[in-house]
């Protein structure tokens, strides 16, 4: 979810979500290394039954971290997956399932996402090994120490990607370690595993939700099961709440902020590229067993109770006196739903909601305060109720001029303290001339000058933060040291909400129209309307349509939020998703068109191509007053699905036997145990030689002559009772008759008491020897065997 923020708001607002993981360490005995037996009971004192992993978050530190050195080739790339993947099964132990999803082919709406990530990828790496190999030929120049260069290839992390040979040798590579651990870990016994790779088309974490839909649907479901779920995503919180399991729990890395980084040309903590003076490497420990990273660097990780939050949330969004029945349910539903207005993958935010500034406690508020004119719940199963998200964006329309004020304001009284800041740490600098620290020469002085050190660990901070000149370091603890130069330009803003006129300053430098175009701003509008009710139906439904995308790079004003009930009736039925190799023509840049075949990739550079302007070499990114790069939006000219298509039938013959494999779609592959009670099941199916398909036709319940006695003769059929048409009929005796006679009526012509008074016996038993109550005997009533229920 695109919003890096929200997990941070979120725990600040609601911290007793947040709960430390307790992580039992492998021994070691003899210099040999004792795995932790993960049957044991979970030392965090919970036991999970199904485990999630969003295998994406996985791959991508362990292919290329950045906090450490990264993997010299690929089979260490594994090595580290598989060892990530051991860490999360021993802090978290599932009894049931392990379920690991890998992104396939996503809807085109998230294509879109990919595509802008990928170019800048592709962009910030060859800019950045422009950049290394510059600063390490100064520090060689000027006669500075740097390490051999090693000579391998930039890995390109644009391999993550369906459809590369990376992403195939993943699978095969995880087919193989699933396969190690149920038959070598006794942790693994009794699981069932579920490899979703990158064949299977949709997005890890939505594949993992539609698993728990389909679940949840059946009749056996057990409602007690107690997920967890790995990733950092913001998203994941949002669709665990979306399946409404009562016991549902995400793990995720601790997040440190100013962790440290090693240099990417001498490999040392301290600095940056930038920074490098090519100083000798110093000796980390006694015997430089810190040598790759400093001591206490291993990632940490935390659980998130969603089921914590949800009390949150219900004491957060009760309300009194509704005109209608409160479900805390369907208000967690629409608290998700306004979620998405402040930022996801697949649609911009608005430009008045910031996360920072609170929107979310914002819309929350404005949602209680207009429920009484809503009448009801903005959502219902994954579908929106626009006439009431109309009055929702409306009431914030209304106060977005004074949003945008007060943002600037914040600005320049944060501008303000930073310049206050720099200023006062130049006045103290004099005092940082000498110190505590300071070395003294022995034999001279007085020695009572000498004073004992006083808060060593303050004033150490200080020596780091500033240089002998008083000036901050530029490695410093400074946050924000971009803000901390007078000279740092500031970018420009042609747009400036602050002031009057910025809706249509806004339209015209974002969308080159003017303001008063209504016709494209309803376009505009709906296109984003059109966006939220597909997002929704994407967190609790699944995917609504696979072509579907929001053809814009900027949002619509809450203010332009009119007459929004109308506009959206059902999005296109029967949608497909995109082949793997043809998604890679749709979000790579030409520079990575090495993961495509030869013909394939011609298309991205020929200019004769009839699709070259798919793939700029050189875009431009608008800061949307942002200030950093990364914050920017990626101007990207959007892909036409027809011309691509058409593009791509003239080289489709020019692919290998191997390449239409790896160009397929697949599915799940699900693995178990010797000791899983399906497994003899599962053997069996493949051991048998039996090549003909199993029938699934049901028996036939007719027999031969009933469709002629049906329709031949008009005499009235009997249906057959039960599913077993081999059934026994069963006949009464003379004694089950008197026993029925007891709660029969004596006149049988009239509507009498007894429970049988209409029922008359078959006719074999009608005449002659019906059988009739002795009278002068009292009936005996039998109403425990009449009213037992079968």
């Amino acid at each position: 979810m695109g919003v890096p923020a929200f997990f941070r708001w979120l725990s600040r607002k609601y911290p007793s979500i947040i709960v430390s993981c307790t992580e039992e360490k492998p021994k070691e005995c003899n210099g040999v290394k004792i795995p932790v037996d993960t049957s044991k009971p979970n030392p965090n004192e919970v036991e999970f039954d199904n485990l999630y992993l969003d295998m994406n978050g996985i791959i991508h530190p362990c292919t290329h971290p950045e906090d450490k050195p990264a993997p010299k080739n690929e089979d260490e790339m594994m090595v580290a997956i598989f060892e990530y993947i051991d860490r999360l099964f021993n802090i978290v132990r599932p009894r049931r399932l392990l379920y690991m999803a890998i992104d396939g082919v996503a809807p085109r709406a998230k294509m879109n996402q990919q595509r802008s990530r990928r170019f800048r990828a592709s962009k910030e790496g060859v800019e950045g090994a422009e950049e290394k190999q510059r600063i390490r030929e100064e520090i060689m120049r000027k006669g500075g120490f740097l390490p051999p260069e090693e000579v391998k290839e930039r890995f390109d992390s644009n391999c993550i990607t369906p459809g590369t040979e990376f992403m195939d040798n993943l699978a095969k590579c995880l087919r193989y370690y699933v396969a190690d651990r149920l038959n070598n870990d006794p942790g693994w016994k009794n699981l069932t595993v579920i490899l979703s790779d990158a064949s299977a088309p949709g997005e890890g974490e939505h594949k993992i939700m539609d698993y728990i839909r389909r679940q949840r649907a059946q009749p056996n479901h057990d409602p007690n099961t107690h997920h967890c779920l790995c990733g950092a995503d913001a998203d994941l919180i949002m669709l665990g709440l979306a399946t409404h399991e009562p016991n549902f729990t995400i793990i995720r890395e601790e997040f440190k902020p100013n962790k440290p980084k090693p240099c990417g040309l001498c490999g040392q903590f301290g600095h940056e590229v930038k920074e490098c003076q090519g100083l000798p490497k110093e000796k980390q420990g006694e015997h430089d067993q810190f040598a790759d990273s400093p001591p206490g660097m291993e990632q940490e990780f935390i659980f998130i109770r969603l089921c914590v939050l949800k009390e949150y949330l219900e004491r957060e969004l009760t309300m009194a006196s509704l005109p209608f029945t409160f479900d805390v349910e369907r208000s967690i539903d629409d608290w998700v739903f306004m979620c998405f207005f402040v930022g996801n993958d697949f649609l911009p935010h608005l430009p008045s909601l910031e996360i920072r500034e609170g929107a979310i406690d914002r819309l929350v508020n404005i949602y209680k305060n207009v429920v009484h004119k809503t009448g009801g719940y903005l959502t219902e199963n994954g579908y929106v109720n626009l006439q009431r998200v109309q009055m929702i964006m409306l009431a914030v329309g209304e106060v977005e001029d004074s949003i945008f004020k007060k943002r600037k304001d914040d600005e320049e009284n944060f501008k303000r303290r930073q310049k206050e800041k720099r200023k006062r740490m130049k006045r103290e600098q004099h005092s940082m001339a000498g110190g505590q620290f300071t070395p003294q020469p022995l034999g001279r002085g007085n020695r009572s000058s000498h004073q004992p050190i006083s808060n060593p660990r303050h004033t150490a901070y200080e020596m780091r933060i500033f240089t002998s000149d008083g000036t901050p370091s530029p490695a410093g603890g400074i946050k924000r040291k971009a803000e901390d130069s007078d000279s740092e330009p500031e970018p420009e803003d042609n747009v400036r909400l602050w002031e009057a006129g910025w809706k249509q300053r806004y339209y015209k430098n974002k969308f080159d129209v003017d303001v008063n175009d209504k016709k494209f701003r309803h376009k505009v509008v709906q296109s984003y309307v059109e966006g939220l009710c597909w997002v929704l139906r994407y967190y609790y439904q699944g995917c609504a349509s696979w072509k579907w995308y929001y053809p814009f790079h900027y949002a619509p004003f809450a203010s332009d939020f009119e007459g929004i009930a109308d506009m959206f009736s059902d999005f296109e039925k029967g949608t497909k998703p995109f082949k793997p190799l043809e998604q890679l023509m749709g979000v790579f840049p030409a520079a990575s068109g090495n993961f495509l075949p030869v013909t394939w990739r011609k298309l991205m550079t020929d200019p004769e191509s009839s699709i070259i302007d798919f793939y700029p070499e050189d875009f431009a990114i608008d800061l949307n007053g942002k200030k950093y790069a990364w914050q920017g939006v990626a101007l990207l000219p959007f892909v036409d699905e027809r011309r691509l298509r058409a593009a791509l039938a003239e080289v489709y013959p020019d692919l290998t036997p191997e390449e239409k494999r790896r160009n397929s779609l697949g599915g799940d592959v699900l693995f178990v145990g010797k000791h899983h009670p399906l497994h003899d099941f599962i053997l069996e199916q493949y051991k048998s030689d039996e090549k003909q398909a199993v029938g699934i036709k049901p028996s036939p319940v007719l027999k031969p002559g009933d469709w002629e006695k049906t329709n031949s003769d008009n005499r009235p059929w009997r249906p057959q009772l039960g599913f077993n048409r081999d059934r026994r009929q069963v006949h009464l005796d003379q004694s089950a008759f008197r026993t029925l006679g007891h709660t029969m009526s004596r006149d049988r012509g009239q509507s009498g008491s007894g429970v049988y008074s209409n029922i008359a016996p078959p006719g074999s038993y009608s005449q002659g020897n019906t059988y009739r109550p002795l009278l002068g005997r009292q009936q005996q009533q039998i109403p425990k065997l009449l009213s037992s229920k079968c």
